[in-house]
């Protein structure tokens, strides 16, 4: 059988991808040769070494066939004798330019129809001369040499392997080997179908208890890929340097602190994902086990011997940086004890599982020597330096297995450190990416090279803010403004003070009914009174109100703020049981209602009609100034839709909302000239800044009848006989709505009308 990673690839290619598009290259594998000046190499002794080292290294003549009798993938080596030419190929080109090259190098790692591992072609060996073929079959110093390779049957960690057989048998002419005694590639993946693994398979099972693999973590993405839509592997990627500074002080962190550079890095990636999700503290990504030879045995045989696994993290975001770093490395340590169970297996083991998501997102750390003559290889008298493969291609041409991953690189020769990110261009655009590594480079800078000491600070106080999105910020809310003319605390101070500055202007009026700003003041009073004097409202208790559109909602509203309460709606159009929810959610003892209402709630629930308190005449408002409520505190209680799980409180204090209708006054959004028309239910926040918000400001306030917001007819008369200059809605009914007036030809009601606002949906 094939193994566990082999298979793995296999999948990828044949089922992860788009069947009618090309096929892609995904696992072209070119490692590309220069050769010093003054060595040579002789092509025919490369061959021979070659045919050597794939006669030892079975994987290197090995096909992958999928068996549907036993519905498995199946491995076969290709026997030596058959045929030579169907080992591997042997290709011989010639290069003027630096074009040409790259157009030879692009062709090597982008060109799928090099290999063909359903027949075993799986490697080859491609000799670039520069401007002609050697005829004394030579190569010299401006030629190079690529090994290229199919990653099903070969990994990274195989390519030391390689190069030192190879250059056993281009030196001695003989390589030995003994397939009786010597472990094999095919052995390994027996056993590793044969092994239990018990005590791997509890500990992945324990590691994923409740983690919702299915669940995507909730990236940036422009768009978003359909459940029946296959992947085109169309990436993109950004390179970084982090610079010398940066490197230096991330690497002085990670000695100091007795901290492996892969654990820092994991620790890093994790503030990153959490802050860039919104807050998601429950992450679990892909990590890349790129060297996955576990025993000695395995160190010396060429194969795919990598793995995925899982790398949850479930960070408290008032962690501090040092306590999320012990968890990770915990965490890290012991999934790389059990880093050997098959990908396959741990996913078996969530079969219910259609689409194991944490697939998507991935990291790796990787160490290396940058290309220099330190790390040449020999080849006989021949010195070997790996050669730049940094050629032009169109960013669009990468080609992106996962939807985004993230790899720090650490060159050990210049002690730098530089990463990269990829991303799928299916989710995300480039400059989306762009954006993401500057993002990353900025938590980076703000752990190891800000003077505030963010390092010692909790997780959520990081940003993902960028310098110049901070100094947009805040010239953009350098709006610092005085309103000297309003010296008032509270929303009732603020409504007071119109009142004595208009009390003859009309303030509130449904249909027929109409009241000013001192007639309002007087009922407003009357309410206050009777729950201090009746009820015993205290400041700061919530007191809630569930009563249609009318006059009473207004007189309820104002006099709960007068009464030092907290004001908290109740929509009679509510189901019962959302009803039920929020009051249990407010504890609140006491709930006003008017006619229309009254039935609404059961006998052992304190409920106050308002219209029924309305003719009383004899008050004494004395006690009223009694009432001491200061700006900070609580002014109102709206709940949120529930849509999500539970119905969630949001509170708003006096100042807040004061300072927010001065503020629109100030921009003309509504003013005290302003008709008002209340078109929002009382579930929503705008209906607050509606009608507390055009008595703060001095305006006129039009209430319409319980229906009337989706009665047009009606809804049009108002405007134009009430000569309503301020409206604000949500954009499905204002869209309704001024299509009714369009087809009706009726625009003249809208000619009195100033300022329109839309929100919300």
């Amino acid at each position: 059988p094939a193994s566990y990673s082999q298979a793995g690839i296999w999948f990828n290619e044949q089922v992860r991808f788009d069947p009618n598009r090309p096929q892609l290259a995904i696992y072209n594998m070119p490692f590309l040769y220069r050769y010093n000046i003054g060595h040579t190499l002789s092509i025919k002794q490369l061959r021979q070494a070659l045919q050597l080292v794939v006669r030892k290294h079975q994987s290197l003549r090995t096909l992958l066939i999928f068996d549907a009798a036993k519905d498995s993938l199946m491995q076969q080596i290709v026997d030596f004798h058959d045929d030579n030419n169907r080992l591997y190929a042997f290709i011989e080109t010639t290069y003027e330019t630096q074009e040409q090259l790259n157009h030879i190098i692009h062709e090597e790692k982008y060109n799928p129809q090099l290999f063909d591992v359903a027949q075993g072609l799986v490697f080859r060996c491609h000799i670039v001369y520069y401007k002609q073929i050697s005829s004394d079959k030579v190569l010299s110093d401006k030629d190079l040499i690529i090994f290229n390779f199919h990653h099903a049957l070969f990994d990274f960690p195989s390519m030391n392997i390689f190069l030192h057989d190879l250059n056993q048998a281009y030196t001695t002419g003989q390589l030995l080997y003994d397939d009786n005694t010597n472990l094999r590639y095919l052995d390994y993946a027996v056993i590793e179908q044969q092994m239990s693994m018990t005590g791997a398979s509890m500990f992945w099972l324990d590691t994923l208890h409740d983690c919702k693999l299915d669940q995507p973590l909730t990236l940036p993405f422009d768009r978003y890929r359909l459940s029946n839509e296959h992947r085109t592997g169309r990436g993109t990627s950004i390179s970084f340097e982090l610079g010398q500074d940066l490197s230096h002080d991330f690497l002085t962190h990670a000695s100091s602190n007795n901290i492996s550079l892969e654990h820092l890095t994991f620790a890093i990636y994790f503030i990153f994902l959490f802050k860039l999700t919104s807050g998601q503290t429950d992450l679990c990504l892909a990590m890349n086990i790129n060297n996955n030879r576990y025993r000695d045995e395995l160190k010396s045989i060429i194969g795919l011997f990598e793995n995925i696994v899982p790398l949850r993290c479930q960070l408290d975001p008032h962690w501090y940086f040092y306590q999320l770093l012990k968890h990770v490395q915990e965490i890290t340590t012991n999934s790389m004890k059990y880093s050997y169970f098959p990908l396959q297996r741990i996913l078996k083991q969530h079969s219910h599982i259609s689409k194991h998501t944490f697939l998507d997102t991935s990291l790796e750390f990787i160490s290396f020597i940058s290309n220099n003559d330190k790390n040449a290889t020999m080849i006989g008298d021949c010195q070997l330096v790996p050669a730049s493969s940094s050629f032009n291609i169109n960013e669009d041409e990468r080609q992106s297995v996962s939807d985004f991953s993230l790899s720090l690189y650490h060159d050990l020769n210049m002690n730098q450190l530089s990463c990269t990110i990829n991303a799928s261009l299916d989710l995300f655009n480039r400059d989306t990416v762009e954006k993401m590594s500057q993002r990353f480079n900025s938590i980076l800078n703000q752990l190891f090279l800000s003077v505030d000491d963010q390092i010692d600070r909790s997780i959520y106080e990081l940003s993902l803010i960028l310098p110049n999105e901070r100094l947009l910020m805040q010239s953009m809310n350098n709006t610092q403004i005085s309103f000297a003319s309003s010296p008032f605390t509270c929303i009732h101070h603020e409504f007071v003070c119109q009142v004595m500055k208009q009390p003859q202007k009309l303030a509130v009026e449904l249909d027929e009914q109409s009241l000013t700003y001192c007639e309002l003041l007087h009922y407003v009073q009357v309410l206050s009174l009777t729950l201090l004097n009746e009820y015993h409202v205290v400041p700061g208790e919530v007191v809630c109100q569930c009563v249609e559109r009318s006059l009473s909602m207004v007189i309820g509203i104002m006099g709960i703020e007068m009464a030092g309460g907290v004001y908290c709606p109740l929509s009679p159009r509510d189901p019962q049981h959302r009803l039920h929810a929020l009051t249990k959610q407010t504890q609140s003892r006491l709930f006003l209602v008017h006619d229309l209402t009254i039935t609404k709630f059961h006998d052992d629930i304190i409920s106050l009609n308002i219209d029924s308190i309305l003719n009383v005449n004899d008050i004494n408002k004395k006690c009223l100034s009694n009432v001491q409520v200061e700006r900070e505190e609580i002014a109102y209680i709206i709940f949120t839709s529930g849509s999500t799980g539970t119905p969630k409180a949001v509170q708003v204090r006096h100042k807040n909302f004061v300072d927010c209708m001065h503020s629109l006054a100030y921009i003309n959004s509504f003013n005290k000239d302003d008709t008002v028309v209340q078109m929002t239910r009382c579930s929503f926040d705008v209906h607050v800044q509606e009608i507390l918000g055009t008595l703060v400001v001095g305006g006129t306030l039009i209430m319409v009848h319980p229906n009337g917001t989706i009665d047009f007819d009606y809804l049009s008369k108002v405007l134009q006989n009430k000569q309503i200059t301020y409206l604000h809605t949500v954009p499905s009914l204002l869209h309704s709505f001024f299509t009714f007036v369009e087809q009706n030809n009726n625009s003249n009601i809208l000619k009195y009308l100033r300022s329109l606002c839309s929100s919300g949906e």
